[in-house]
């Protein structure tokens, strides 16, 4: 598999790691960046790489800052991407297995280089059930484009809810 790596500042050095153990998985790398562990902005490594992973240009990828919060909710932004922040063997298997996520995103502060590597080689060893998830899926991705996977517009919680009570005062 062709895998994009990005990160921050935070996850520079975990990045780093993970490009060798790619490597010695069988993977192409390639590394988005940062290239140092001077402060930098997460957006700006994120898009390019959700970017590669949306164009095909990148089979999956793999992003990681302090929290993996950041990250996560960046590349959520970019059309295509299913981005999953994991926090064990268990979440990383499953964002594939149900939700055919394409990006990966890890918590560099808050996880062990031996956790990364098991939940990352976990991550890429699991293919996507289908059946009843990729309906779900599906409509997670026309969400994107605020329509039904027929076409119709997706009902938005303000279209659902009633209208709100008027608060003036009757005179």
């Amino acid at each position: 598999m062709k895998i994009v790596l990005g990160s921050d500042h935070r996850g520079y050095s975990t990045k780093e790691r993970l490009k060798h153990l790619l490597a010695e998985l069988g993977h192409e790398v390639l590394d988005c960046g940062t290239d140092s562990e001077a402060s930098a902005d997460y957006p700006d490594y994120a898009v390019p790489a959700c970017l590669m992973v949306a164009h095909k240009d990148a089979d999956r990828g793999i992003l990681l800052c302090g929290s993996g919060i950041g990250m996560t909710i960046t590349a959520n932004k970019v059309a295509g991407i299913r981005a999953a922040l994991c926090h064990d063997e268990l979440t990383a298997e499953m964002s594939r297995r149900h939700n055919d996520a394409n990006v990966l995103c890890l918590a560099a502060d808050l996880l062990g280089d031996e956790l990364i590597r098991r939940m990352v080689e976990v991550w890429l060893a699991t293919p996507f059930e289908a059946g009843r998830h990729a309906r779900r899926v599906q409509k997670m991705m026309a969400a994107e484009k605020h329509l039904c996977p027929d076409g119709e517009k997706v009902p938005t919680v303000c279209d659902l809810a009633p209208p709100p009570k008027s608060k003036a005062k009757p005179k």
